[in-house]
């Protein structure tokens, strides 16, 4: 949106935009626009209709190239955002997230603490953000208690970074710059992400400031574990990713409810095991979890929920219906036969192949004989088999890409080969620790570009696609 300044009021005037807000119940800003947008409107239609044809005057929106760049949801679209930046090398991450909240629909207002202006300039933050704010004595913000209308006006704060002094002031109450005087007349949610040495996390000075301000009803995000920006300092203390906060951000501002109350949503999990013998099998190292996690998520948006598991040692997610499966094909005729869905997504490590004829007995080893060879045969393509129907095709088809190698490149490749909507690509090499562990590094591939998540949960990112999905499903609907 375009800014007007208007210089050279007098104080009587301040005085009667005032008392006209007042008796309006607004701003004095939201007053002021109200009048001018009252007076353009009754004499401006007219004259701009014979300038131009009323067709032609909002441009149409160009269609944006497939980029590696975060896509967009409506979470937080229309909300006011108000970031606070404070005084640490992370500020200049706040950029980012100033960026990313306004892709995704947000009016962001930013307030620069005197410590933040001293990473980030006004002038950068004034390019990325919708206003910014540096002073609590601002003549031309204050005339009408500006620091109480940032406060009230705002759906959400985010003080990012959010150091240890910002952060032992708010647990005192203290009010003695903008931003804590912002921060003290707020009644919208906060959310902070710390951001400090690891020396000064470990305090147990913070730990009670940390504390006083959870009971407060403050959220937090982060801070995480790595290295720092001092030469030799690693722990705990790095302010989380922008995309962390983003998700905090969603989180906190998605609407009360069941956002896939309506919807039948199938999901596979696990891996398979193909039989070689009454014993053996060919199998993979897939622990299901990340597949009951996103079913368990699923069914807490109110979705109706199949879930289709291999083999696991996982417990059956709650309000979900579980079919269990040992093959690949097993898994694809139970697939198919819990269609119609809106909504598929197969997480399972399906195994590619199988043995052409397993064994009846238990294959013996015996003195000096040749290990035995086998035949084998491909398995189905549950993914494509399901993307590529012509009836009884979900809306909305995902799958996964466990690579260990060319991550992005071998999802996009999969994109296009499998015929499905969405990829979930992440790393499954020995050295992520992503099967049978608790984290995933996820890149969201779609035909619109990549969005690379940060390291999470596995019930971090199940509720972040299912957030992506609420998002998608509701969007095509609106």
């Amino acid at each position: 949106m375009a800014s007007l300044t208007v210089r050279k009021l007098d104080d009587a005037l301040k005085t009667l935009l005032r008392l006209r807000a007042a008796r309006h119940g607004r701003s004095v800003e939201d007053e002021v626009r109200t009048i001018l947008r009252e007076a353009a409107e009754e004499t401006g239609h007219q004259a701009l209709e014979t300038i131009s044809p009323p067709s032609s005057i909002v441009a149409p929106r160009a269609k944006p190239s497939p980029s590696h760049r975060v896509m967009p949801t409506p979470v937080a679209g229309s909300k006011r955002i108000l970031v606070i930046i404070g005084g640490g090398i992370a500020a200049y991450k706040s950029l980012d997230l100033i960026r990313r909240l306004r892709e995704r629909g947000a009016e962001v207002r930013c307030i620069l603490t005197r410590a933040g202006q001293e990473f980030v300039t006004r002038l950068a933050a004034g390019a990325l953000a919708d206003a910014v704010f540096t002073d609590l004595f601002d003549p031309q913000s204050e005339f009408d208690v500006g620091h109480i209308r940032l406060a009230r006006e705002a759906d959400l704060i985010v003080v990012a970074p959010a150091t240890a002094d910002l952060m032992a002031k708010m647990a005192g109450g203290h009010a003695d710059d903008l931003a804590t005087a912002v921060l003290l007349a707020a009644d919208s949610p906060i959310l902070l992400a710390p951001a400090m040495n690891p020396h000064m996390w470990a305090r147990a000075a913070t730990h009670r400031n940390v504390a006083q301000l959870t009971v407060d009803g403050v959220a937090f995000v982060g801070p995480n574990a790595g290295e720092m920006a001092e030469r030799g300092e690693a722990g705990t203390g790095r302010m989380a990713e922008p995309l962390e906060i983003v998700t905090a951000v969603e989180a906190l501002l998605a609407p009360p409810g069941r956002p896939l109350a309506g919807r039948r949503v199938l999901v596979t999990s696990g891996p398979t095991h193909e039989p070689i013998d009454p014993v053996r099998y060919i199998g993979n190292r897939s622990s299901g979890r990340q597949g009951h996690a996103i079913a368990a998520a699923a069914a807490r948006a109110g979705a109706d929920v199949v879930l289709i598991s291999g083999p696991v040692a996982v417990a059956d997610p709650p309000d979900v219906a579980v079919v269990k499966v040992e093959t690949a094909r097993q898994m694809l005729d139970a697939f198919e036969a819990a269609l119609p869905a809106d909504i598929a997504i197969f997480a399972a490590a399906v195994a590619d192949w199988r043995v052409t004829e397993a064994g009846t007995q238990k294959l013996k080893k015996g003195s000096g004989a040749e290990p035995p060879t086998f035949t084998m045969v491909e398995n189905p393509d549950i993914l494509a088999t399901v993307a590529k129907r012509t009836s009884k095709r979900p809306r909305l088809v995902i799958g996964f890409a466990a690579e260990t190698s060319y991550v992005v490149d071998n999802a996009k490749a999969k994109l296009k080969q499998k015929g499905c909507d969405w990829i979930l690509a992440n790393d499954v090499s020995p050295q992520s620790g992503v099967f049978g562990g608790d984290n995933n590094t996820i890149h969201l591939v779609t035909a619109d570009g990549v969005e690379s998540w940060p390291t999470q949960t596995k019930d971090e990112v199940a509720a972040t696609l299912i957030a992506r999905i609420a998002a998608k499903v509701s969007g095509a609907h609106s």
